[in-house]
């Protein structure tokens, strides 16, 4: 089985936010790989990592990182493959982190999701990856109809709770 998205982040204590794409990958199918990569630390290893993503089959890349961010940027300036930055809360509520990653210089881009937003961001990497395979693509419509279900579920389930002065 071949990775067909790459999850990497500047450092593993990032792991509890991004652990969030891969267990979406998994319920998906969708094959993943996992690195710990910091554009501070292992420039040289994220060099090789992002050059070489597209001969090993990555479809897509998903950044997390934190702080001052420059994990997401470096790899879209060094790859075709689409990258997917999650900005992740380490200092001043993570606006650092998300300011980082979305300001990139014109040629250069890479998708933002929301502070901690790796699910939305594993999502997104399917939705891109299912416009050229039709099982993702019902995968990724059966699982937004179930997020559907679930709130008209919530719903109800909030309908059953009684006050006297509630008027529904």
């Amino acid at each position: 089985m071949k990775p067909l998205v790459s999850i990497i982040m500047g450092s593993t204590s990032d792991w509890p936010i991004m652990k969030k794409a891969a267990l979406f990958f998994e319920e998906m199918e969708i094959p993943f790989e996992v690195n710990a990569l910091s554009a501070h630390r292992t420039p040289e290893e994220v060099e090789t990592f992002a050059k070489n993503a597209d001969k090993n089959g990555i479809k897509v890349i998903i950044a997390g990182a934190g702080m001052a961010a420059h994990l997401p940027g470096v790899v879209a300036a060094m790859t075709p493959i689409p990258v997917i930055g999650v900005p992740i809360k380490a200092s001043l509520d993570g606006l650092d982190s998300l300011l980082a990653i979305v300001q990139m210089p014109p040629g250069i881009p890479v998708a933002t999701v929301a502070i901690n937003g790796a699910l939305n961001a594993g999502i997104l990497c399917a939705q891109m990856i299912a416009t050229g395979d039709s099982s993702i693509f019902t995968k990724t419509i059966e699982y937004k109809e179930n997020l559907k279900k679930k709130i008209v579920k919530a719903n109800q389930d909030l309908q059953q709770e009684k006050f006297k002065f509630r008027t529904n």
